[in-house]
C-alpha cells in the first residue's frame, strides 16, 4: 500500500482526520463550529470543518457520507459524493441534509462525513462519428433487468 503526502491545514480544534482501521477507505471529518446546528426534517446545511487542503494534480478528495449517521439519524450529504478538487484552497464545508422525521442535532466536534482520496485521470476526447457496438448498446435505465 502507497502513501500519498497532502498539505493541510487544521483551523479547528478537531483533530486531523484519520482512517479508523487499517482497511479504511474514507477518513472521518468532523464538524467545526461554536454552537449546535438543528436540521429540521427535510432541512439542509453547510457544515465547516476548519479544514483546508492542497491536493496534489491527479487527485481529488471525495466527501461521502458517514452510514451510521445516515441509518441512525436520517443524515446525510447532498451533492454526493462532493467533489475537491485539486487547485481548490478554500476550507472543506459539508452539504448535510435531514431525511428523517425528526430535527436531529450537530454538535461541535461531531464526525459529519468521510474524505476519500481519488486518483483522476486526465480525458483527451476523441471526437467521432460512431462508436463500437456492445451487448447492451443504448438501453438506458433499467434495461439490464429488474435485479
Amino acid at each position: 500500500m502507497s502513501t500519498l503526502a497532502i498539505k493541510i491545514v487544521n483551523q479547528s480544534n478537531n483533530e486531523l482526520p484519520s482512517y479508523a482501521t487499517l482497511g479504511s477507505s474514507g477518513m472521518d471529518i468532523r464538524a467545526y463550529i461554536t454552537e449546535p446546528i438543528v436540521l429540521q426534517p427535510s432541512e439542509r446545511g453547510l457544515v465547516p470543518t476548519g479544514l483546508f487542503v492542497e491536493i496534489p494534480l491527479g487527485y481529488e478528495i471525495q466527501i461521502r457520507p458517514r452510514s451510521g449517521l445516515a441509518i441512525k439519524h436520517g443524515i446525510t450529504c447532498l451533492n454526493s459524493p462532493g467533489t475537491i478538487d485539486a487547485d481548490y484552497r478554500g476550507e472543506i464545508k459539508v452539504i448535510l441534509i435531514n431525511l428523517s422525521n425528526e430535527p436531529q442535532t450537530i454538535n461541535p466536534g461531531d464526525r459529519i462525513a468521510q474524505m476519500v482520496v481519488q486518483k483522476v485521470e486526465v480525458v483527451q476526447w476523441i471526437s467521432v462519428s460512431e462508436l463500437n457496438e456492445s451487448e447492451r448498446g443504448s438501453g438506458g435505465f433499467g434495461s439490464t433487468g429488474s435485479k
